[in-house]
């Protein structure tokens, strides 16, 4: 079926997004009919709240379908980024919605505690139970290695919400077995386990969707992918300043400091920079933009200096590194003048870490006097 979707979508993400979600709505809405009216048969709470879950499983489906159709749209005038930030936002709509059915379920499993009710136990409810569970298991798979395929996060927490259900429909089937067998009533103790499992679900979907929206850490692999590529060119000598905007799946742009020779041509540099641009754009689907930074190479005493207070940075946290070095010699003392990146979540602040590096430089240069510009690390809290 995946293979099937990919072939009639073209490769086109959005079709194939939306192909897959109306699949998924097409099951969850038989499987909900079916648990409803063997759990309006048989009395039982759990298997209604079940239903239930697989009712806000089609509508998370739907506005799935809605998010890969907004988000395919091109940008304009007013949107030059594109609208791909519809998926996370239909995303968030479909957590909010998962949140509101946990919460009502768990409330009305409370209210059977209070006034319980005997499940009627037939061989009908046991089938449905048990063909939900394979449905579901085929759903993960499903949406899994559609979601590997177009790299969309959607389809891949719908994957694992589909795992989840099994497991959640397992508790419910297992409690109409345990009365069936002992006598022991626990159906309004497996909606319950049931509603505040999906409420809690819901709760995680909300921050995953938010996270994107108020602007993550990147992913720490193409972090380092992002930085390898730079620094595989030829006369490239260090990449810092690496920043990444989401604007949604598969509309990422970055922006990155390379640092190149100054006695160099300026225009043979400018000529690499833009043939990594390109190779980013051809070869990543990344727009990449990267800012020339010259590096003075052939003065032994500056280039010392570079190496001997990029070590003390380092013995202070071996995360900090510093760029842009250059000085500026007077009749009584030299300006060094330099940036330090300071990492995510560092102990200390940006002006406690300034004072320690340049009392280091100063102890070590009497003549030096230390001007530095702290810079903030925007894709190292996860690394």
């Amino acid at each position: 079926m995946g293979e099937w979707i990919c072939k009639r979508a073209g490769g086109d993400r959005a079709r194939v997004g939306s192909l897959a979600g109306m699949v998924c709505i097409a099951l969850n809405v038989i499987l909900c009919i079916a648990k409803a009216l063997i759990g309006i048969a048989s009395g039982s709470v759990s298997i209604v709240a079940d239903a239930m879950n697989n009712l806000s499983d089609a509508s998370s489906n739907i506005v799935s379908v809605l998010g890969f159709k907004l988000a395919s749209k091109p940008a304009d005038p007013e949107h030059p980024y594109g609208h791909g930030r519809y998926e996370y936002l239909s995303g968030l709509v479909v957590a909010v919605l998962v949140l509101l059915i946990g919460i009502e379920l768990v409330k009305s499993s409370f209210d059977k505690l209070l006034a319980p009710v005997p499940v009627d136990f037939s061989l009908a409810l046991v089938a449905v139970l048990v063909l939900s569970m394979l449905v579901k298991l085929w759903m993960a798979r499903f949406n899994l290695m559609l979601g590997e395929r177009i790299e969309s996060d959607t389809l891949k927490a719908t994957a694992q919400d589909s795992k989840n259900d099994v497991i959640a429909t397992g508790a419910v089937l297992a409690s109409a077995l345990i009365a069936r067998a002992t006598g022991i009533e626990l159906d309004a103790w497996a909606g319950l386990a049931v509603g505040a499992y999906i409420a809690w679900s819901g709760i995680c979907l909300i921050k995953e969707t938010v996270d994107p929206l108020l602007g993550s850490a990147p992913d720490p692999k193409l972090v380092e992918h992002i930085r390898a590529k730079i620094m595989s060119y030829p006369g490239v000598l260090g990449t810092h300043d690496l920043m990444v905007h989401d604007y949604g799946p598969g509309r990422q742009f970055a922006s990155a400091h390379v640092e190149m020779a100054a006695e160099d041509s300026p225009i043979a540099s400018h000529d690499t920079l833009d043939n990594i641009e390109q190779a980013f754009k051809n070869e990543d689907g990344l727009i990449v933009t990267l800012h020339y930074d010259p590096i003075v190479t052939d003065d032994a005493a500056v280039a010392d200096m570079r190496c001997a207070i990029d070590a003390m940075a380092k013995r202070i946290d071996p995360r900090i590194s510093i760029h842009d070095l250059r000085t500026v010699p007077g009749p009584t003392h030299t300006n060094v003048i330099f940036d330090c990146l300071r990492p995510e979540g560092f102990r200390l602040s940006p002006e406690e870490l300034r004072r320690e590096l340049a009392a280091a430089v100063e102890q070590a240069y009497p003549c030096a006097v230390a001007k530095i510009t702290v810079d903030e690390d925007y894709v190292s809290a996860r690394q």
